[in-house]
C-alpha cells in the first residue's frame, strides 16, 4: 500500500486514455451485474417449502393440458386450503404487437391473491357475466379501457366457432398494492367456463391448478402427494411455487443462463482485448521512467507489483462503479417484470463472482507489461533501445 500514490499517479498519467479505458470497465461490469442478477433471479425458487401458493401443472411440458377432473383430489389433499383453475389464452388485442398474459380462471382466484385489491361490487358481476373479464389497472390504462367496455381479442392458440374472434365485457378491474410488482397489473382474465364452452377443441382441460396451503412449512410434504395422485398416468404432474412455474415459462422461450454466458463471454473478451492494449502501451511510454526506478533502487519484483497494481486498480475502480450503478439499476428491472424477477439489488454471489473477474481480468492484461517492465535492462531503457 506504500506504492499506491505512484501507481495511481502512473493510471492517470494520461487521463483521456484511462478514463475511456475506465467507462469501457464500468459498461461491462454495469452489464455483467444487471444480466448475472436476472440468470440468479431465474435459478431461485426450485425448492417449494416456504411458500403458500404452489402451482400445479404437466410433468412433460406446461403446454400439456390436465383434466378438470384432477381438482377434486387435489382439493382433497391433506394440507390443501384451496384450488383454483387455469388456463392459458394468448390472445392479441386488435394487432399481433399488442400481446399481454391472457387467462382463463376458475371461481376463488382473487381469494389466492389477497395482494391484488378489486371492489367486492365488481367480483359479484365477475361471477354473474358469462362473458365477463377483469384487467390490471395498468393494462386498462394502456388501452383506454373502462367498466363496460367489450373487449375484443384474437385467438392465437384456440378459436370459437370457426373464428379466432373473441369477445369480453370488461367488468372489473384490480390493483396491486405493491408498486414493485406493477407489472402483474397487465393481466388479462376470464372465466374458464365460458373458455370451456367456447372452444372448438379442448373440453374439460385445464392449464395448471393453482393452490393455497394451510401451512407453507409443509409445502414439500404437500407438493409430494398432489404429485403421487397422477403417478403413472397419461397426465402425471409437477408441483413447484408459483415463482418457479413463472421461470419455466419463460425458459420455453429461451435459455437465460446460456444467454447471459455468451453476451457477458463476448463483452468480456473485448474488455481483456481492450485493457491489454491501454496496459500494454502505458507501460511502453514509461520506459525511461521505469528504468529511473530500477536505477534509484527498486527491485525488479517492485517494479513487477506496480505495473500489476496498475492494472488490478484500473479493473477493479470501474468494476465497482459498474456493479453500484447495476445495484441501483436492477430494482427498476425487477419492477418492470411484474414480479418475476424479485430483486432489491445485486446479490451477493453476483458481487462476488464480479471482484473475482475483477482480480482475474485486472492480473491477466498486467501480466505481460509487468513481466516486461520488470526485464528491462537500463542502460538499454535509458538509451532508448
Amino acid at each position: 500500500m506504500k506504492y499506491l500514490h505512484l501507481i495511481w499517479a502512473a493510471l492517470f498519467r494520461s487521463k483521456t486514455r484511462t478514463l475511456l479505458t475506465l467507462l469501457s470497465v464500468v459498461t461491462a461490469f454495469l452489464l455483467f451485474g444487471m444480466l448475472d442478477s436476472v440468470r440468479l433471479a431465474f435459478s431461485a425458487g426450485t425448492n417449494v417449502a416456504g411458500y403458500d401458493r404452489l402451482v400445479v401443472a404437466s410433468r412433460l411440458s406446461i403446454t400439456q393440458m390436465l383434466p378438470i377432473s384432477l381438482e377434486a383430489r387435489i382439493a382433497a389433499t391433506p394440507g390443501v386450503q384451496k384450488v383454483v383453475h387455469m388456463a392459458w389464452f394468448g390472445g392479441v388485442y386488435r394487432e399481433q404487437s399488442n400481446f399481454f398474459p391472457s387467462m382463463s380462471t376458475g371461481p376463488g382466484f382473487f381469494e389466492l391473491y389477497p395482494e391484488y385489491d378489486i371492489d367486492p361490487a365488481q367480483l359479484q358481476a365477475f361471477a354473474a357475466t358469462r362473458d365477463g373479464a377483469v384487467v390490471g389497472a395498468a393494462l386498462a390504462e394502456r388501452y383506454g379501457w373502462k367498466l363496460g367496455d367489450v373487449v375484443p381479442l384474437q385467438a392465437t392458440i384456440f378459436p370459437t366457432q370457426g373464428s379466432n374472434d373473441w369477445a369480453f365485457k370488461l367488468v372489473g378491474i384490480f390493483e396491486v398494492r405493491d408498486q414493485k410488482r406493477r407489472g402483474e397489473e397487465n393481466q388479462f382474465l376470464f372465466r374458464w367456463d365460458y373458455f370451456d364452452q367456447a372452444n372448438d377443441f379442448v373440453k374439460n382441460r385445464v392449464g395448471w391448478y393453482m393452490v393455497k396451503l394451510e401451512d407453507p412449512d409443509r409445502a414439500t410434504e404437500v407438493a409430494r402427494a398432489i404429485d403421487a395422485l397422477s403417478e403413472n398416468s397419461d397426465h402425471e404432474t409437477k408441483t413447484q411455487t408459483e415463482q418457479a412455474f413463472n421461470q419455466a415459462m419463460v425458459k420455453q422461450f429461451a435459455d437465460i443462463g446460456l444467454i447471459v454466458t455468451a453476451i457477458m463471454a463476448a463483452v468480456f473478451f473485448t474488455l481483456l482485448l481492450l485493457t491489454g492494449n491501454t496496459m500494454a502501451q502505458a507501460v511502453r511510454e514509461r520506459i525511461p521512467e521505469l528504468a529511473v526506478l530500477k536505477t534509484i533502487g527498486f527491485s525488479n519484483r517492485s517494479v513487477l507489483w506496480l505495473v500489476l497494481g496498475e492494472s488490478v486498480l484500473l479493473v477493479v475502480l470501474g468494476g465497482v462503479i459498474g456493479l453500484l450503478i447495476a445495484s441501483f439499476l436492477i430494482a427498476g428491472v425487477a419492477a418492470a417484470s411484474g414480479g418475476m424477477i424479485q430483486l432489491d439489488t445485486v446479490p451477493a454471489a453476483t458481487w462476488l463472482m464480479g471482484i473475482g473477474l475483477m482480480l482475474a481480468i485486472g492480473l491477466a492484461v498486467g501480466l505481460l507489461p509487468a513481466l516486461r517492465a520488470m526485464r528491462l535492462n537500463i542502460v538499454d531503457a535509458l538509451a532508448g533501445r
